[in-house]
This record gives C-alpha cells, sequence and structure tokens, in this order.
C-alpha cells in the first residue's frame, strides 16, 4: 500500500500545493477586504434585493439590513470562490479512480497489482483525507496570518475557528465520498465531473429557494449546506455536534456503498 499512496502522491502532488497555496491567498485576501467591503451591505441591499436571499442561504441565517463583525468572519468561510476550490480539489480527486483510471486506458494495470480493490480504494480515501487537511490548513493559515491586522473584535477566536473548520472537514467528507460513488458507478470521468458539479449546484439552489419558497422549504435537509453555517457556530460559540453527527453518518454511508460498488463492478479498459 505504501508504493501505492507514493504513486497517488506523485499524481496530485503539484494540484494539491497549487490548490492549498491558492486557498491561502484566497482566505489572506478575504480576510483583509471582507470587512471593508461588507461594511456598506446595506446599499448594496437596497440597490439589488436579490443578494440578501444569496447571503442568507450562504449563512444559514438572515444578516438583516447590516453585517456584524461576527458575520463578516463567517462570510469567509462559506464565500464561494473557498467551496469552489475545495469542492474543485475534491471532485478533481475522487474521480480520478476508477472513472479517471478507465478512461485513460489504465485500468487494467492498476487492477493487475497484488492487491484486493479495497486496499486500492482504502489507499485513495487516505490520500483524498490527507490532501485535503492540507488543503485546508493553507486555508487557515492564510486567515490567521491576515487577522492579525484586523481589529480584535474583527477576529475570531480560535476555539470558533476550529469549530467552523472541522465542520467544513465534515462538509468535505461528505462531498468527496459522493464523488468517490459517482466515480465508482461511471467509464467517463467528465461524466462523473459533471454529475458531481451538478448536485453541489442543486445543493446551493435548495438553499436558496428555501429563503422564500415554501416547497422548497420541505426538502431543504436534502442540501449539504444545511448542516454547514459557520454564522451560527461564531454566534453562539457552540460546537456543532448535531450537523457533524449528520454529516459524518452521511459520508460514512456514502462511501461505504462507493467500496461496494468499486469492489463487485466489472471494471476493464474500454
Amino acid at each position: 500500500m505504501i508504493g501505492l499512496l507514493i504513486k497517488i502522491w506523485y499524481e496530485v502532488r503539484w494540484p494539491v500545493k497549487f490548490f492549498s497555496l491558492g486557498l491561502g491567498i484566497i482566505m489572506c485576501l478575504l480576510t483583509i477586504l471582507l470587512p471593508k467591503v461588507l461594511g456598506d451591505i446595506h446599499r448594496v441591499f437596497e440597490k439589488m434585493p436579490f443578494v440578501k436571499p444569496l447571503i442568507t442561504a450562504l449563512l444559514g441565517i438572515d444578516p438583516g439590513n447590516q453585517l456584524t463583525a461576527q458575520m463578516t468572519q463567517a462570510f469567509l468561510w462559506v464565500h464561494p470562490t473557498v467551496l469552489t476550490l475545495i469542492w474543485a480539489h475534491e471532485v478533481m480527486y475522487c474521480t480520478r479512480m476508477p472513472a479517471g483510471e478507465v478512461d485513460r486506458g489504465t485500468m487494467d494495470f492498476l487492477m493487475s497489482l497484488p492487491m484486493s480493490r479495497w486496499k486500492i480504494f482504502i489507499a485513495e480515501t487516505i490520500g483524498w483525507i490527507l490532501t485535503g487537511v492540507i488543503i485546508l490548513a493553507g486555508g487557515l493559515l492564510g486567515h490567521s496570518i491576515a487577522s492579525n491586522f484586523l481589529r480584535p473584535e474583527m477576529q475570531a477566536s480560535f476555539r470558533q475557528a476550529a469549530f467552523v473548520i472541522l465542520n467544513l472537514f465534515c462538509v468535505y467528507l461528505v462531498v468527496g465520498s459522493f464523488s468517490f460513488l459517482v466515480s465508482s458507478c461511471c467509464d467517463r470521468r467528465g461524466r462523473a465531473m459533471g454529475i458531481v458539479f451538478a448536485v453541489l449546484l442543486l445543493s446551493f439552489l435548495l438553499n436558496f429557494l428555501a429563503q422564500f419558497w415554501d416547497v422548497a422549504k420541505l426538502f431543504r435537509f436534502l442540501s449539504v449546506l444545511e448542516y454547514y453555517r459557520p454564522a451560527v457556530i461564531i454566534q453562539s460559540n457552540t460546537f456543532p455536534m448535531q450537523d457533524i453527527v449528520i454529516l459524518l453518518s452521511l459520508a460514512g454511508l456514502i462511501w461505504g456503498a462507493a467500496g461496494t460498488v468499486f469492489r463487485h463492478r466489472s471494471l476493464c479498459t474500454v
């Protein structure tokens, strides 16, 4: 398995480095710039009312007519650019195997290794988790560096930041597990990536529609963002136990299903 992990690292090391560096830079810039940009958000709400439901969908709570310092810190962790970078990494990583291997004609070589399919799947899972930790750590580092230049009332405590990053990592586990499942069912990597991105977009759209459509509220529990609300965590300063338990349970079920499909389906170069 060590040899396979080394192979995985050589395949993904540069994208992981770029994603980690990119997330760190973006978090640094957002931490410094967002408080200034969002200071006059009430004027934006007056001129473009549709912006408020978008921010409410991301934060998970109504920000009112003005974003407080705490709300600004919470918005950093749900900014579309941040979520897109994190999700782009794991969609690219988790669709490498088996869909990517079948698509580029290397599945026969992978299956010829003296390892069971479960060991291959576990090795890919270890790489996915470790690379996710590296990228999230890069974002947290960028945020921590930039926070030193903020006023004390604008800074979130280490406890709050730890709770938020743990909740975000649980979301990372759910999205990655789903990506593994879709990849295990597909023979084309592009198709698998398209399906995952479409589901993620639908998840956000559901959260947005639930702000003003009663029918969407009934299905809001299906959105992964429903269980990731940094604003609530920072305001209450409490550990989101219920959301994390739900996300971990869902990730475990989907990951198990993905491994089962990968183990039993017919895999060969097409």
